[in-house]
């Protein structure tokens, strides 16, 4: 999945797969998650919130997630 780099204090880039509305999130870590169920709508936001951080603690954190590395 391609990911794109994001401007924040938390993440440092996210992807998205329509087909298994799959969200990918790599953490300035290094740890990379995969969200399943997201919808489309979810990730767009996440682009465009001010605060991505924020908005993936509010709204996306709490799906399913797995760690695919780190």
């Amino acid at each position: 999945m391609n990911r794109v780099n994001v401007k924040s204090s938390t993440l440092k880039s996210v992807g998205y797969d329509g087909g298994t509305k799959t969200l990918e999130i790599e953490f300035l870590s290094g740890s990379v998650y995969e969200y399943s169920g997201i919808e489309r709508k979810s990730y767009t936001q996440l682009l465009k919130a001010k605060s991505k951080g924020k908005y993936f603690s509010t709204y996306i954190r709490n799906g399913t997630s797995k760690r695919i590395y780190q």
